[in-house]
């Protein structure tokens, strides 16, 4: 292994000042040789020189003009290639090509003025050797700045972006449940097309991105298309109705003959009830025991008061939950659920104490739920009582319009979607202006539904949540760990994680974001970008230093294992621009899972269909507005008589007298 001395480089330099000074020489001889007339006229002559300059042209070195500039250019040519410049970011290529371009015309351009007529000698004579001198030294000028030139220098990329890429999947992966979404990616400053392919949606499918980030327009309207075109049942909860149901009904139209069984389309419109489908989220159907009437009544109620999502097993919290859970389960056994709906639950809390606790009383299976309600009041404690009735009264009181009973008390369709006999398509639209007061009915309907379609032998279907921070659906959790069995793609899209963690507890937040095996997010901060940055597969990354000292530069170059796709570039992607990971099968293992892609929208070709689309089908124009507030009076009217029925039945029988609750 050489080792570089100091004596090597004091000899190198040496032959460099050698090799500089022949160079010199030569030029000095050059001139002397061709112009030695007027070196006499200077006396700068004599009888050595002119014998040394015979020699020296019998080698033929003098034999045209130019040769010995060229051969003096050559050895100063030389002394460069081996002269070691202090490096400097000041100098550059641009800077030293000029004074090189400049220095070769005056060097070589100089005896041009040779060809100037009357001009005397010696002025000549003077004029072209400052000139050639003038040439030479901006030769060796440039020459020597190019020794200084930092020729490696760091590559100058600013924000890392091509060592963040990495391949991705460019294969077009379908089968019966696949999702496949065309886009394109970056790999090394070039652009490649890609395929974002969700084949195994049944594991779940969590989309994310703040406002604008694309998630409507390129992920979640073409999921709907193909899931239809799959001929899948669907759920969709519409939070800005009408766009995704209007979307939903013309490709339904469009495709609904290549189902086996042809499905029905029903749509839930909370803003016009007169254009609504009615259905009945508290159906006899759908409570098998005293359980489903306390999931019911937890998800009101949590819905409503989401701060007691993080305070359950409180007794301020648990005893409202069980209350409501009574009144529920009393409808329920009354006259086998005739009067099971919300509405008349509605109406039934607002009964006086004595009324109302003499009716549930009545149903041995609700005495124990009711107990310490009953027991307070007799005994005066009327400040719990209070308190524990108004965290149910006062909320549910918001629910008591005459559109929402109309609704709610109806049962144009059941909430079996996936029903391989009677297969639906069903839009569920929010307000967004009446987003809060509807978020605990809205939640009702998922989770009830969520329940019935999750069994075996059901046709496969998939339930799609857009904004779902704004509703809680306890039993996503179920859904997702279990639904892959019973052919169910549950879609989850919200925008940021902390928003599952208002209406959620932190707990069921985490196992929803943990369990979904597809995760696709578009720009998104803060400790949503910290959390995906960490799923996603860290890259071996090149890292560059550079040191300069007074003779050269030192470049170190080392891989790295850093993240693939750090929080900072999930923070800044563009709408349309997604990261996420996709799960795979074993029959269709997927190597590359993780995604960095910009999703390619036809965009032409969806304008052209949405100009054809048709509107969502109306209700019955005036009639049935007359028929919402006939409904809205027969509900009270309802309550009334079950209170007059029960009162007449406990009051002339001696046997269950008892039951009748006095204060």
């Amino acid at each position: 292994m050489a080792i570089n001395t100091g004596e090597d480089e004091q000899g190198l330099r040496k032959i460099m000042d050698m090799t500089r000074m022949i160079s010199v020489g030569l030029l000095l001889l050059h001139s002397y040789y061709f112009f030695y007339q007027v070196f006499q006229t200077w006396h700068l002559t004599a009888p050595i020189g002119e014998r040394l300059l015979l020699n020296i042209a019998h080698t033929g070195l003098f034999n045209s003009f130019q040769k010995a500039k060229v051969i003096a250019l050559a050895f100063l040519t030389l002394s460069l290639m081996g002269a070691r410049g202090k490096k400097g970011e000041r100098y550059n290529y641009r800077s030293a090509t000029i004074y090189l371009v400049l220095g070769l015309v005056f060097y070589f351009g100089s005896c041009l003025v040779l060809l100037v007529g009357g001009i005397p000698p010696e002025p000549m004579t003077v004029t072209y050797m400052a000139g050639t001198g003038l040439g030479y030294i901006l030769v060796m000028a440039g020459g020597a700045m190019l020794t200084r030139v930092i020729r490696d220098r760091l590559r100058p990329e600013v924000f890392n972006t091509d060592n963040e890429t990495f391949p991705q999947e460019e294969r077009l992966l379908v089968n019966e449940y696949s999702i496949n979404l065309p886009a394109e990616y970056q790999l090394r400053g070039k652009t490649r097309r890609s395929w974002l392919n969700i084949i195994n949606g049944r594991r779940g499918i969590l989309l994310m991105g703040s406002p604008g980030s694309g998630k409507s327009w390129f992920i979640i309207e073409n999921i709907i298309r193909q899931l239809i075109e799959k001929r899948f049942c669907l759920f969709i909860y519409d939070f800005k109705y009408p766009e995704l149901s209007t979307l939903a009904y013309n490709h339904y139209l469009k495709h609904r003959k290549a189902y086996k069984v042809p499905p029905t389309f029903y749509c839930v419109n909370f803003r016009d009830a007169a254009a609504s489908n009615r259905c009945n989220p508290l159906h006899p159907s759908l409570l098998e025991d005293i359980l489903d009437a306390m999931e019911a009544s937890k998800t009101i109620l949590l819905s409503i008061n989401r701060t007691w999502a993080n305070k359950q097993g409180d007794f301020w919290v648990e005893s409202p939950i069980n209350f409501l859970a009574a009144v529920f389960w009393f409808l329920r056994k009354y006259q086998d659920g005739a009067y099971c709906t919300l509405p008349h639950a509605i109406e039934l809390i607002q009964l006086p104490y004595d009324k109302l606790f003499t009716m549930l009383n009545t149903e041995p299976e609700v005495q124990t739920l009711v107990g310490p309600f009953l027991s307070g009041y007799l005994n005066d404690n009327m400040e719990t009582v209070d308190s524990q009735m108004a965290s149910v009264r006062i909320p549910l009181a918001r629910l008591a319009s005459p559109q929402l009973y109309y609704i709610l008390s109806g049962n144009d369709f059941t909430l079996d979607i996936n029903n391989p006999v009677a297969p639906k398509i069903v839009c569920l639209g929010n307000d967004p202006v009446k987003s809060e007061a509807l978020a605990p009915v809205i939640s009702l309907f998922c989770d009830r539904m969520n329940k019935v379609i999750n069994q075996k032998g059901k046709a496969k279907c998939s339930t799609i949540y857009d904004e779902f921070g704004t509703i809680r659906v306890s039993s996503i959790q179920t859904v997702i760990a279990t639904g892959r069995s019973n052919d169910i793609i549950p879609v989850i899209a919200l925008q940021d994680f902390s928003q599952l963690k208002k209406v959620y507890s932190k707990e069921e937040a985490e196992t929803i974001f943990n369990m979904t095996g597809n995760i696709i997010s578009g720009q998104v901060s803060g400790e949503t970008a910290k959390m995906l940055s960490e799923r996603f597969p860290k890259t071996m990354q090149d890292r560059e230093s550079l040191s300069i000292n007074s003779s050269d530069i030192s470049i170190s170059k080392s891989k790295q294992l850093e993240a693939s796709i750090p929080p900072s570039t999930i923070a800044s992607l563009s709408s349309g621009e997604f990261i996420g990971l996709v799960a795979d099968n074993p029959d269709q293992p997927i190597t590359l899972k993780a995604i960095h892609a910009k999703v390619i929208n036809d965009t032409a070709k969806i304008n052209r269909e949405r100009a054809a689309y048709l509107p969502l089908p109306h209700g019955l124009g005036m009639d049935k507005h007359l028929a919402i507030q006939e409904n809205y009076r027969c509900i009270k009217h309802d309550i009334k008589n079950i209170v007059e029925a029960v009162m007449e039945e406990l009051l002339n029988d001696p046997e269950i007298e008892h039951l009748v609750i006095k204060k």
